[in-house]
């Protein structure tokens, strides 16, 4: 995978977001989470992760971007888990909300699967310990 920018093109929509809780520390959903979306997928991506911040951009085909943040619950337990899919086509950028529809379509039951993975193999991990 490349490096995908930081910083969001200058035209871009923001087309769903999600949150997600978990009770585990902060930085270890992000590890986890940096593992699990590093390894990519058939669509080969591009791939940026800034630990210090806990962000993380997949970008790929020409309209799509995923960012993901992993923050710390303001009460101090657990983990909040945030994603947001965005469309970044810079060319005929009303295109590109049609073609990521089954994308978009799909992503609340995908981002589900992967809270569900991340705690699963969290739990894992405590329970060896």
């Amino acid at each position: 995978m490349t490096n995908a920018p930081l910083d969001l093109p200058a035209k871009h929509t923001v087309l769903r977001s999600f949150a997600g809780h978990l009770e585990a520390e902060p930085d270890a959903v992000f590890d986890l989470l940096l593992e699990k979306l590093a390894a990519g997928d058939e669509n080969g991506g591009h791939f940026l992760a800034d630990p210090a911040e806990r962000f993380i951009v997949v970008q790929g085909d020409w309209w799509y971007r995923g960012e993901y943040r992993v923050l710390p619950e303001e009460d101090g337990n657990g983990t909040r888990v945030e994603h947001e899919i965005l469309n970044v086509a810079q060319i005929a950028h009303w295109a590109g909300a049609l073609t990521g529809r089954s994308v978009v379509a799909g992503a609340p039951a995908a981002f589900g699967r992967l809270l569900t993975e991340i705690d699963a193999e969290l739990s894992e991990d405590s329970d060896a310990e």
